[in-house]
């Protein structure tokens, strides 16, 4: 396994962007934020992913918070760029703006909106794949994206790409891990993109997980991911559940916001929970949140990692 290949594996959070009351990055917090995910087990992170709002930001914002996150890690571990848009121009930009602030890979996705054919998104990949010397791991969502990116089509993008070294998959499909090695080989990364699969998925050879709700848990997600304890993930299902439905974004910050390392706040469109359906989420937060501890005692591993999060309020 090379070195570019080694990025790819282990807990790898796609982290939230943090915003102010003036919904402004809070690039300050988004900073603490990656070390903090570092200091508790985190192997990498992935920054401009669907989770971290990529959307809604502009280009100047997206340099700015890869910045950051480089700056923060430093050499602790590696800092991805999630690469979407529009078009495929502005792709291979993001691309080159990810490799000139020091970013160590790519993760590449379909562009929005336009759902095409396999000769229109293998001409995008391809573009964005080509534009650095940046390791890359294609993003395979077709429940989120449309486009799905079959395993003899990914086999042949490796066979044309030296640098694509990896993908997530999201189809929530099992067994996509499985026909994927098949075609792939054993030098080829793949990581579970749905968070309630990642023990089935680590079963049968995933190698990495790239994580929503770890931006809450990193402790309990990264323990989760190496023993598989069934205990602890039974305890982590209903939280995990919440990356995997349509307002995953507002959840998983509302989660953050309960534990004490975040806000709830979204950029519109997208806005946060109201009246029922949010306490619906506290309640489940709130009923995991009550036995966190007892699962911690008799779970996890002894570590020097923060059990009970940050133990402060960051809300900007």
């Amino acid at each position: 396994m090379t070195n570019m290949t080694k990025i790819w594996r282990g807990v790898i959070p796609a982290i939230t962007t943090p915003f102010d009351e003036a919904f402004e990055i809070d690039l300050v917090f988004f900073g603490e934020h990656c070390q903090w995910l570092i200091d508790n087990g985190c192997s990498g992170i992935v920054a401009l992913g669907s989770l971290g709002e990529a959307a809604t930001l502009s280009l100047g914002e997206k340099h700015d918070l890869l910045k950051t996150a480089v700056s923060a890690v430093g050499e602790r571990a590696p800092i991805i760029a999630g690469v979407s848009a529009l078009t495929t121009r502005e792709a291979v930009e993001i691309a080159r703006i990810a490799q000139g602030v020091g970013c160590q890979g790519l993760m590449v996705l379909p562009p929005y909106v336009y759902a095409g054919d396999w000769r229109e998104m293998k001409a995008h990949v391809s573009a964005v794949i080509g534009a650095t010397s940046l390791s890359v791991m294609l993003y395979n969502n077709p429940v989120a994206y449309t486009t799905d990116f079959l395993p003899d089509q990914v086999a042949e993008l490796i066979a044309e790409h030296s640098n694509l070294h990896a993908i997530k998959e999201s189809s929530a499909d099992v067994r996509r891990v499985t026909a994927l090695r098949a075609v792939a080989g054993d030098g080829f990364e793949i990581l579970c993109g749905v968070d309630d699969m990642i023990v089935e998925a680590a079963t049968i050879g995933a190698s990495g997980w790239i994580a929503g709700l770890v931006n809450a848990f990193p402790r309990e997600s990264v323990e989760v991911f190496q023993t598989r304890d069934w205990e602890l993930y039974k305890w982590f299902l209903p939280l995990l559940r919440m990356d995997t439905v349509p307002k995953f974004v507002q959840l998983i910050k509302l989660v953050q916001q309960e534990v004490g390392m975040g806000n709830e706040r979204v950029r519109p469109p997208r806005l946060t929970l109201v009246g029922a359906e949010r306490e619906q989420a506290l309640a489940t937060i709130h009923a995991a949140l009550a036995i966190r501890g007892m699962v911690a005692s008799s779970v996890l591993s002894p570590s020097g990692f923060s059990r009970e999060g940050p133990g402060t309020s960051h809300d900007r």
